[in-house]
């Protein structure tokens, strides 16, 4: 295990890494590459030989969620490149649905554990190591992330991508070539937005028109990836009643509803959708359901579902947040506070005029 640790480097605060030098770029006098880089460079041509697409890395290493908000990004990514995603396994669900064009390299960071990231000694080396390698071996004319996280540049670097782009935090713009500012708005789509524009891209509009049906059926997910973020299962069975003896349709799932695709196949049904703040929410939006979240520690100018009928309640004020799920208190006051009658005033507002 020395010599792994040797070979990522020991001094991670410094940005060093084995004998590499992140600073700069590194040459591969590949003619590919070249005509690649300079295609990118004059704004992304959409060369019609994939053979002669450059390649480019998505690094998002994070929740169901994070990886929704990415999806238009990749879609528009994968007509101009040959596209792979780093992520957790779960994405492959997503990428299946919406992005079957994306290349998954399949990859549980040790860092995004939610406790003990840190100890060095219990991270998966070899995994760590082997998927560095594969990624290395694509030879990435582009790496991006739309997260100011270091360690998201950190594996750019190690990657050895001609250009990095991103947001840099924590002196990591020394990891990146092409370091950018963040967007004014502060929600995570607009950072992939940011991210092709300095590409030369643009997205195109989401078409919610498949989510503008008539269906009376309400897909209620109780679940959500950190307790923190769980308003209580009780409050939404009597959400459902108040909704069913209002003429609606509720449907209640959880986490053990399915894997994420029949997850897919359950929210695409739905003509309407409410659930914590987690993946399930977004996935919905994505789909153009419209939808309602229950959020606690997280704020929704930085994360709510991107749908222009999304509706939501905040969580009762805290000093602390968004605490990113480590609450400081016995019980996460922030998402409790919001009662039933209070949460159920806030989704008649938001369901229309059946309530």
């Amino acid at each position: 295990m020395g010599r792994r640790r040797q070979w990522l480097g020991t001094t991670i605060g410094h940005w060093t890494f084995g004998n590499w030098s992140f600073g700069g770029r590194r040459g591969r006098g590949s003619t590919e590459v070249d005509i690649g880089h300079r295609l990118l460079r004059l704004g992304g041509v959409n060369v019609a030989s994939p053979a002669h697409s450059p390649r480019l890395l998505a690094v998002e290493l994070w929740g169901l969620g994070d990886l929704a908000i990415a999806i238009p990004f990749l879609r528009a990514a994968a007509e101009h490149a040959r596209v792979t995603l780093v992520a957790k396994p779960h994405a492959a669900a997503l990428l299946g649905h919406f992005a079957p064009a994306v290349e998954l390299v399949p990859f549980i960071a040790p860092w995004t554990a939610f406790t003990g990231k840190y100890q060095l000694a219990r991270w998966p080396w070899r995994a760590v190591v082997r998927v560095v390698r594969e990624l290395r071996q694509r030879r990435f004319d582009i790496g991006v992330s739309a997260r100011p996280d270091p360690r998201d540049h950190g594996l750019l670097a190690l990657t050895r991508a001609t250009r990095r782009i991103g947001f840099p935090r924590a002196g990591s713009s020394s990891l990146l070539t092409d370091p950018l500012p963040r967007p004014a708005d502060p929600h995570r789509a607009a950072h992939w937005r940011a991210l092709a524009a300095a590409l030369g891209w643009t997205l195109p509009a989401q078409d919610y028109a498949a989510g503008a049906r008539n269906s009376r059926k309400v897909v209620i997910h109780t679940g959500a990836g950190q307790t923190v973020r769980e308003w209580p299962r009780d409050r939404f069975v009597a959400v459902a009643d108040r909704l069913r003896a209002a003429g609606w349709e509720p449907v209640l799932i959880d986490a053990k509803h399915g894997d994420d695709a029949a997850l897919i196949q359950t929210l695409a049904g739905a003509g309407r959708f409410i659930g914590n703040d987690s993946g399930p929410g977004h996935i919905a939006a994505l789909l153009g359901v419209p939808t309602f979240t229950i959020f606690g520690p997280q704020l929704p100018e930085l994360f709510a579902p991107v749908h222009p009928n999304a509706g939501w309640i905040a969580g009762q004020p805290c000093d602390y947040k968004p605490c990113f799920d480590a609450c400081r208190y016995p019980a996460p006051h922030c998402l409790l506070g919001n009662d039933l009658d209070t949460v159920w005033a806030r989704i008649t507002e938001w369901i229309g005029p059946r309530c």
